[in-house]
Parts: C-alpha cells; sequence; structure tokens
C-alpha cells in the first residue's frame, strides 16, 4: 500500500500490490470522507453519524447553516452561511421603523467561534394600562430553533427620551424564542431600537 503524499494517512495501492477492487475502494472512501466536508441535516444527524470523530472533521449542518469543526473535545462552530436578514412579523401593538431606525430584521452570524443573533431597525411601541402592548412580546410569533438562545437572555435596547424616565429598556431572549420589552413604572417611549442588540446561541 502507498500513503498519499501530504501525510493524511490515505492509503492507495502501490505497483506492487494485488490489484483488488474493494480494497482500493474501502481505503479511497474511508480515508477520503471523514477529511472532506461532511453535510448532514443537523447536529443530531451528524452526532448520530458520527459516533466518533476524530479531530479535524468538518460538518455542514443544513437546518441552521453552519460549519461545524471537531477540536479534539468537541463539535465547535466555524463559520456561518450566507445568512440574509429575517423580517420577522410584528404583534399587535408594535409597528415597524421606529424613529426612522428601519424595519426590525435579524439574522444569524458567527463572531469569533460562537453563534450570535444580530438584530436591526426599531419598533413603535403602544402601551396598555402604562406597559407594553402584549405583555411585551413584540413578536407575533416564536423565533425559529435555528435563532433561539439555549438560555436566558437579556439585552439593553436604546429608547426615546420622549415620555420616558430612561433613555433605554430592558429586552427579554428567552429559549423558547418568544422575546419581550421590559419597560420600568413611568417609562414608555414610543420607539425602541433594536440596532446593535446581539445575543449569544451557545450557553
Amino acid at each position: 500500500m502507498a500513503t498519499d503524499q501530504w501525510g493524511q494517512g490515505i492509503d492507495t495501492l502501490d505497483y506492487t500490490d494485488q490489484p483488488d477492487l474493494v480494497v482500493l475502494g474501502a481505503s479511497l472512501r474511508d480515508g477520503l470522507t471523514p477529511r472532506s466536508v461532511m453535510r448532514f441535516a443537523d447536529a443530531t444527524s451528524r452526532d448520530a453519524a458520527v459516533a466518533s470523530p476524530v479531530a479535524g472533521m468538518i460538518a455542514w449542518l443544513t437546518a441552521t447553516k453552519v460549519w461545524t469543526g471537531f477540536d479534539g473535545t468537541s463539535w465547535v462552530a466555524l463559520a456561518a452561511g450566507t445568512q440574509a436578514w429575517t423580517t420577522p412579523v410584528l404583534a399587535t401593538g408594535y409597528t415597524a421603523n421606529g424613529n426612522s431606525n428601519g424595519v426590525p430584521q435579524y439574522r444569524v452570524v458567527n463572531l469569533f467561534g460562537d453563534l450570535v443573533v444580530m438584530w436591526r431597525g426599531g419598533l413603535g411601541v403602544t402601551y396598555t394600562s402604562g406597559a407594553p402592548a402584549n405583555s411585551g412580546n413584540f413578536l407575533h410569533d416564536p423565533l425559529p430553533a435555528g435563532a433561539r438562545p439555549t438560555t436566558f437572555r437579556t439585552v439593553t435596547a436604546a429608547c426615546s427620551a420622549v415620555s420616558s424616565e430612561s433613555l433605554s429598556v430592558k429586552i427579554d431572549f428567552k429559549a423558547d424564542g418568544t422575546s419581550a420589552i421590559v419597560t420600568q413604572s413611568g417609562v414608555q417611549p414610543p420607539w425602541v431600537s433594536l440596532n446593535n442588540i446581539m445575543y449569544s446561541l451557545t450557553s
């Protein structure tokens, strides 16, 4: 048997070896597959198929559009594929382009190996009994699984100084995909900015 010249440990038949297509095919299949970019529907499918990963393996996850690599200890995100901005449907009581900040949108990006959700745009906010409409939940539907944090995430968002005693509010992003604006008593800004808001998807 001969080994490839790049030191990857891929064996092939040499001139002095007895011709054997079964051995040759198995060598190329088992040698090249774990060194290629493997493709799976999601992390669960990857983990089921690759029960004993080896450091250096790379796998693409179709559902989340993420390249992952095994570093010898665990699978980590290497990069995110092209992630276009997504425009969610807003709940009743909220309007887009608050204070001309743009339409609320989000996308998943890779930041130093950590998958994060990035937001932009602005919300027009109405109030019921002094609290943000719909108990602060500004999305009509929960975020998809690929944009939900694994644990509770709380971020600070800039807001209007008009009708408010604060220049910022709190926004909670939850593991179930829901998100809500939280204000203090007397804080009723007519708009909230989502620009520069980010939260990690990993624990």
